[in-house]
């Protein structure tokens, strides 16, 4: 069962997880969302677990910003947090990141959730946990998918190349200890959802990732999401 996740894990992040595949945990963790896949549908499909990795490569990695687990609609999550693909209705909580980016930017919201253009600038988005079973938040968590995502967490902060992290809401920012803040900017504020969109609002998270990611020498994030339909 493993050989087939081990397949799935991007060249450019084998040689800083390689390790953490050959670990009882994982071999125990491939087992259970394998039964889990067996039983009924579990999202992301099975080549999409890692489609975060595979969208950013390791030394590529100018920004992470960490989500909590996958959307457990069916059609919806496909490895990205807060993404969706083209033609699935915008989530609430990105559309709240929509809104406080166009407030920040003046950036027009977009027709689409499909935040592949990020991704495919150097912006890591990871969810903590990686797969769900469908209708059930949370159902992977404590399984063993942490303590990977913990493992590449780890990996970008201990890089020589700086990055900043993003860490919205109290789960992501229990994650602040795996981050060397004195080499690393961490960007923290409350979670977009709709619970926490209040205090959310106004943070200006893409102004403060802006100017860190000048400030440690990188290509400006372009934040555009090109509309998937024309505007008449």
């Amino acid at each position: 069962m493993d050989a087939a996740v081990t397949d799935t894990l991007p060249e450019s992040w084998a040689g800083v997880l390689g390790e953490e595949l050959q670990q009882p945990y994982f071999k125990e963790l491939t087992e259970f969302v394998e039964e889990e896949r067996a039983k009924g549908p579990v999202y992301p499909p099975r080549g999409e677990v890692f489609a975060a990795l595979e969208a950013t490569p390791f030394d590529r990695v100018k920004v992470l910003v960490l989500g909590q687990d996958p959307y457990h609609g069916e059609g919806q999550g496909h490895g990205l947090c807060f993404s969706v693909r083209p033609g699935v209705r915008i989530p609430p909580s990105l559309r709240n990141i929509y809104k406080e980016l166009h407030a920040e930017t003046g950036l027009p919201i977009p027709d689409n959730g499909y935040l592949m253009p990020w991704a495919q600038q150097g912006v890591l988005l990871l969810n903590a946990v990686l797969t769900v079973r469908s209708g059930e938040a949370n159902s992977h968590k404590d399984r063993g998918w942490e303590r990977f995502t913990d493992a590449v967490i780890k990996a970008v902060a201990e890089r020589p190349d700086p990055a900043v992290f993003v860490l919205w809401g109290a789960y992501a920012k229990k994650k602040k200890r795996l981050i060397d803040t004195e080499r690393h900017v961490v960007v923290e504020g409350a979670h977009p959802s709709p619970l926490s969109a209040k205090k959310f609002f106004g943070s200006k998270p893409f102004t403060q990732i802006d100017e860190a990611v000048a400030a440690q020498g990188h290509e400006a994030v372009d934040w555009r999401i090109p509309d998937l339909k024309a505007k008449k």
